[in-house]
């Protein structure tokens, strides 16, 4: 069964239960939801959501990806499928798709997302996409495995790095703290 919209509400609101001070800078998505918006549709342009992973080593070190398209080191994710069942499960086979890490060697660290994050993608000509929102649920995951094959379609390179080098400073703080 797909993704529903109930199911990423319910996410969000469990989300802002264990992150009150996110309420505020969610309100446009809780805004879109209210308004009956489809989020799991990439034709959503007002946003939509994707799905994130950050995969931890027993170091500690988070795994960055390059993204071909977008020419910048990234953590794993992508949009929704129509086979996924929740959103940590589209994480996962993100995860596994770009970095070729078996899903049975890799364990989510909770229920939840550790992080929601909303932000600007530009507009691509070839896809007919206009300029949009991504609204990425990014999951917690542990694993002992290396990298395997590349989706060299989407990724050029792959490395681990200390967790200390995620940009987003809300994420780098939850992510350095669940790793202790």
């Amino acid at each position: 069964m797909p993704i529903t919209t109930a199911h990423i509400r319910e996410t969000v609101d469990d989300y802002v239960a264990t992150y009150p001070d996110e309420k505020e800078r969610l309100g446009p998505v809780l805004g879109l939801l209210d308004a009956g918006a489809d989020l799991t549709s990439r034709k959503e342009f007002r946003g939509h959501a994707t799905a994130g992973a950050i995969l931890a080593d027993p170091a500690g070190r988070v795994l960055h990806i390059r993204h071909l398209a977008l020419d910048r080191w990234l953590l794993p994710g992508g949009h929704l499928e129509g086979d996924d069942a929740r959103l940590v499960d589209a994480a996962q086979r993100e995860l596994t798709e770009e970095t070729g890490i078996p899903a049975s060697a890799v364990a989510p660290f909770g229920p939840g997302p550790l992080h929601i994050d909303v932000h600007g993608i530009p507009a691509n000509d070839d896809k007919g996409e206009p300029e949009h929102q991504h609204i990425d649920f990014r999951f917690l995951f542990r694993t002992s495995a290396d990298v395997g094959e590349l989706q060299t379609e989407e990724v050029t390179a792959a490395a681990w790095r200390d967790a200390k080098t995620i940009a987003d400073e809300t994420l780098r703080n939850r992510v350095t703290r669940a790793l202790r």
